[in-house]
């Protein structure tokens, strides 16, 4: 995702449009995490009582995840070992990241939807995100400290 570029801000407060699940269309910030984190933080929003992950992007060489959250996330985000980027819709366009095939040989594939709009909620809410994204890491550090 690094066509997307990061922000991370160094506060931690709650954001205005937090509380609402639904922004305008094309309205989002992208927070970008490392893929295994990601995955992990994936697992856990969808194993809730009420599945809680909006669309998820992966970058083209599957380094990165990204979770669309409501606007203002990026002013607000600080979760270590993650970004939270301010897009206001620009950069990727929304809902059509175009299926293709994949490539031969060492060819980058392109980014595309791990969770597609559509197949989830709008947005992830970065409160949500956030303890996914922390009991996740903590599983990584477990699991990789057991040999």
């Amino acid at each position: 995702m690094s066509e997307i570029g990061s922000q991370s801000a160094t506060r931690h407060a709650s954001t205005p449009d937090a509380d609402d699940p639904k922004p305008a269309a094309g309205a989002w910030d992208l927070v970008t995490v490392p893929v295994r984190q990601g995955l992990e933080a994936v697992d856990i929003l969808r194993r809730g009582a009420a599945p809680a992950v909006g669309p998820v992007v992966h970058d083209g060489t599957c380094d990165t995840l990204g979770f669309l959250v409501p606007p203002g996330t990026a002013a607000a985000w600080d979760m270590p070992g993650s970004a939270c980027t301010r897009t206001s819709g620009r950069g990727l366009r929304l809902p059509e990241l175009p299926e293709l095939p994949e490539p031969a040989g060492d060819t980058p594939r392109p980014a595309g939807w791990l969770l597609p709009p559509g197949d989830t909620g709008p947005v992830t809410d970065p409160v949500v995100l956030r303890e996914a994204l922390g009991e996740a890491a903590r599983l990584i550090e477990a699991a990789d400290g057991c040999h």
